[in-house]
């Protein structure tokens, strides 16, 4: 267990998942059009799912669009805006409307490992590599939120990780609220959101008594309950102050069983 511990994201329940609201006005590419007038023809919609959970991965969706081509998908919102059945729904035709899609994930282990913007960065990189590998190179990217966290580093120190060979090189723009207001940063929030709720699945499988098919690995109180009394998992963030430090100190289960120092 590393002896640094963070803060977690995600000291309250996660919210409940509403449905777009009538009316609400739909995400669109006018913003990422403006980005013609540069010359740009290939743009990538980033957005990251599950960064404020306490256990599972983080992941990040990339969506490319071809600013030329691209005409409007209906239906897709910012994924907290939509039902778990429009997720689904909207996952297939997300996938097929984009001209490359992918979503890339960083274990639970390295986040405590490298830290959550690190892990984030990570995520990235491997759905960035993945998109490169489907023949696309995207010439400009679209993030959701005000901090670049998808470039590569630009000094690194002693406890980083080495730059991939797939990093993105790509000039990186950030806008607040993107996953609301355009499309093809929306449609990365939902892919990303369904594959990583399959994910948190299948793990249910493995402890379901933690609710990982219902909170899908967020700070729901039920979820803290398991959390006080059985401990964590070694699906669990353990950097984190998971339980407001309760659980500092507390050895976690390798995946067979045993306990790790």
């Amino acid at each position: 267990m590393s002896s640094a511990l963070q803060a977690s994201p995600a000291a309250t329940a996660r919210p409940a998942v509403k449905p777009a609201a009538r009316g609400a006005k739909a995400p669109t590419l006018r913003h990422e059009r403006t980005f013609k007038a540069q010359g740009i023809r290939f743009l990538a919609g980033v957005d990251e799912v599950g960064r404020g959970a306490l256990a599972g991965p983080v992941s990040v969706g990339i969506a490319v669009v071809d600013l030329e081509r691209q005409k409007p998908l209906a239906g897709v919102r910012d994924s907290k805006l939509l039902s778990p059945a429009e997720r689904e729904r909207l996952d297939p035709l997300v996938r097929r409307w984009s001209v490359a899609s992918a979503v890339g994930h960083a274990t639970a282990g390295e986040i405590d490992s490298v830290g959550i913007i690190a892990a984030l960065r990570l995520a990235g990189t491997r759905a960035w590599g993945s998109i490169l590998a489907a023949g696309v190179l995207p010439e400009a990217v679209l993030l959701d939120g005000s901090h670049n966290w998808l470039s590569p580093a630009e000094q690194l120190s002693l406890f980083d990780q080495p730059v991939l060979e797939a990093a993105c090189e790509a000039p990186v723009h950030t806008k607040v609220k993107a996953d609301m207001q355009c499309l093809s940063v929306a449609a990365a929030s939902v892919i990303a959101k369904v594959e990583r709720d399959r994910m948190m699945r299948e793990l249910h499988t493995e402890y379901p008594d933690y609710g990982w098919d219902i909170n899908k690995g967020y700070a729901t109180a039920a979820h803290r309950d398991v959390l006080r009394a059985a401990g964590p998992t070694p699906y669990h963030r353990v950097s984190w102050r998971l339980l407001g430090g309760e659980l500092q100190g507390t050895a976690v289960p390798d995946r067979d069983g045993l306990v790790e120092d």
